[in-house]
């Protein structure tokens, strides 16, 4: 691929993207959500593991069922939020592996070590949530990822009686500009990386 994006693009997905705190009243469609899904699944993971799973929370009913595990900074923000995604992975990914990466035994990789699976799921997980936030903002919505929740009560009420494990939640909609922060700092260049050569 040798194609790169122009500065419009660019600015749509990082230099100009917010993480919002604040929405505009309005739906987001469940096609969308969908549409969302395909761009996701299409992002690497290591053997094609694909742990993430994404519930994604929708309506006042459903909304309730979070509330509870909400901290107090993210509560408002949360149930008015179009849509909260949990943004979870299954512990028990390899499952799939004979599905996902047939050519060789993956599976075997993982049920003989417990740390090397769950560490590949919450590190892979961690990986597909991001792209969900990139693919948001590359279909027009406005995302608002945060911590700052009772990961106990989530998985409770979520995701009792399965090997899924909440990571972090996604708020996803049009965000309000009115409650968006003050950009923050980011570290420069030389003060996050080094390039070493021969």
């Amino acid at each position: 691929m040798t194609h790169v994006l122009d500065q419009k693009a660019l600015d749509t997905l990082f230099v100009s993207a917010r993480s919002q705190n604040g929405w505009l009243p309005g739906d987001v469609s469940d096609e969308t959500l969908k549409e969302l899904y395909e761009l996701v699944k299409m992002g690497p993971t290591s053997a094609n593991c694909s742990p993430a799973r994404f519930v994604f929370v929708k309506g006042p009913q459903a909304k309730e069922k979070l509330r509870p595990a909400l901290s107090s900074g993210n509560l408002e923000k949360t149930m008015a939020a179009p849509v909260t995604v949990i943004a979870a992975y299954d512990a028990e990914f390899y499952e799939k592996l004979p599905q996902l990466f047939p050519h060789a035994d993956a599976r075997s990789w993982f049920t003989s070590s417990p740390a090397a699976a769950e560490e590949t799921a919450f590190r892979n997980g961690t990986l597909q949530a991001a792209y969900l936030i990139l693919a948001a903002r590359s279909l027009g919505l406005d995302a608002g990822p945060m911590s700052g929740f009772d990961k106990p009560k989530v998985d409770a009420e979520f995701f009792s009686g399965t090997t899924w494990k909440s990571n972090f939640l996604i708020n996803l909609g049009h965000g309000d500009p009115a409650k968006v922060f003050a950009r923050l700092p980011r570290l420069d260049f030389a003060d996050a990386c080094q390039i070493l050569g021969e």
